[in-house]
């Protein structure tokens, strides 16, 4: 860790490194015989901070769930380590903040306010409407945020690194830097940045605050060039901060804020050791009943408004109502995981998946041939299976800050995939030459880069394949976490 391990104070907490972030690597249910049963989680952020090796390292992280609250308010400070929960090679600390104030900031800023500007989804000519309830919903983030905030200070050693996380937690490095200003802190942004003119919805004092919030930081991270070009133009046009465009530096309030970009990988060794394990083996062998002797295109997502499922499914009808040789020579397989049921759009968003699913196999469907299998409940394992044998992959996110799911499949693949992408994607920058590149409002061209898939010769789809796992492992989980400790 080089420097990261400096002298401790007993003035303040012992973390040479923490990380921030509102979902933990653990969670908490609650057994029939009332004791807490801990499940430890996935993904990127998990995989990258076990690169740290510092038994002091702290992760601060939110209370999702009333077993989660439980298991903060025995913990002392919410420290689940410290209570003898086996959390693994870090500390945890759990904040127990109260559920109505953690609802608002999370469903009524984050969710419903901040992703949806980032990701470009207001239909404007009726929301956003920024009223009293929206200012209810504001101050409950800024003491979320700030809850976050003291625990940080409360927990690092003198001139820690802190990496905090996402846009959950926007406010987090200006409190922090105005309670320690001995720390070194980042911010990482997992979602895209609004360009100026769209990033004008929010309040203008809304607006500024998140911009400052993030500036309090001494580097700010982003998963493309774009995204960070787009937040320093914000920057620029909002609170007219100086940017130096050569250096990617934001100059505002006599502090100058390094922007960094660092393109999330997927994990090689990880994906193709899981995805030849028995329980995918099974999965993948009853896929193929199903499927037979036919091409697949697969998708896999979460309902997520900016996944543009229902786009991609309109596009496959088209495919089959103008290329009718494609009958009964290929299946879609399009897993939907549900995703922020409790917000009204989402449960929208997911009835019309179903709806319009249903529609096309009533359409194509004959008593030998189902067009079109739709999952809607997660399954790890099936998806892996999917992966695994998919002749065309499709990725068509009206805007992601990287998409996962682009570079997990050309890892797993057996045969060979073309990869149908949305130019609206994170991963794009990087899989863009080697993929089908498509605007993801457009259908048509949709269908077209389908039919370019399915007709693309074994021998291309292997090659393209190739390049494409090359490119999205050359960042993965550990090294993306480590480059930006070290840029710290």
């Amino acid at each position: 860790m080089g420097d990261l391990t400096t002298e401790r104070s007993s003035a303040t907490g012992t973390a040479p490194v923490l990380v921030a972030s509102n979902r933990g690597p653990v969670s908490f249910s609650t057994a029939d015989d009332g004791t807490l049963t801990l499940r430890r989680g996935g993904g990127g952020l998990v995989s990258g901070l076990s690169a740290i090796d510092d038994p002091h390292a702290v992760w601060v992280c939110a209370a999702l769930g009333d077993a989660d609250r439980r298991a903060a308010r025995e913990a002392p400070d919410g420290r689940l380590d410290l209570a003898g929960h086996e959390v693994g090679g870090q500390a945890v600390r759990m904040l127990d903040i109260d559920p109505q104030t953690f609802a608002h900031a999370y469903n009524g800023v984050a969710n419903s306010t901040l992703w949806f500007v980032h990701h470009l989804l207001y239909a404007t000519p009726t929301s956003p409407s920024f009223d009293g309830d929206f200012r209810t919903e504001w101050a409950a983030y800024q003491a979320y945020n700030g809850a976050f905030a003291d625990a940080l200070a409360a927990e690092a050693a003198p001139n820690a690194a802190v990496l905090v996380q996402d846009y959950h937690l926007s406010l987090v490095p200006a409190l922090l830097r105005e309670a320690r200003p001995d720390l070194r802190i980042g911010h990482f942004s997992h979602t895209p940045w609004a360009p100026p003119e769209y990033y004008r919805l929010l309040p203008d004092d809304v607006a500024r605050a998140v911009l400052t919030g993030i500036l309090g930081a001494d580097r700010a991270g982003f998963l493309t060039e774009r995204w960070a070009r787009a937040f320093a133009a914000c920057c620029e046009d909002l609170l007219g901060a100086a940017v130096d465009h050569e250096q990617l530096t934001v100059t505002h309030d006599g502090r100058t804020t390094r922007l960094g970009v660092h393109a999330l990988g997927a994990d090689a060794d990880f994906l193709r050791e899981r995805a030849h394990r028995p329980d995918v083996d099974e999965r993948l062998a009853a896929l193929r009943t199903a499927v037979g002797d036919r091409r697949t295109v697969v998708r896999v997502d979460r309902t997520e408004l900016s996944k543009n499922i229902v786009r991609g499914l309109q596009a496959y009808r088209h495919l089959l109502r103008t290329r009718p040789e494609w009958h009964d020579r290929v299946v879609h397989i399009a897993f939907a995981y549900p995703s922020r049921t409790d917000l009204a759009e989402y449960r929208d968003y997911t009835a019309a998946v179903r709806r319009l699913a249903e529609e096309i196999n009533a359409e194509f469907a004959t008593a030998t041939w189902q067009p079109l299998i739709l999952h809607v409940n997660d399954d790890f394992p099936r998806s892996l299976a999917a992966y695994r044998m998919a002749d065309v992959a499709l990725v068509n996110p009206i805007r992601d800050g990287m998409n996962l799911v682009a570079k997990e499949v050309p890892v797993v693949s057996d045969h060979g995939c073309a990869l149908v992408l949305s130019r609206e994607a994170g991963a794009h920058a990087e899989l863009g030459d080697d993929a089908l590149t498509v605007n993801p409002y457009d259908v048509i061209a949709t269908a077209e880069a389908l039919h370019t898939g399915l007709a693309m010769s074994p021998e291309e789809r292997a090659d393209r394949t190739k390049r494409l796992a090359a490119a999205a492992t050359a960042l993965p989980p550990q090294q993306w976490f480590l480059d930006q400790l070290n840029a710290l």
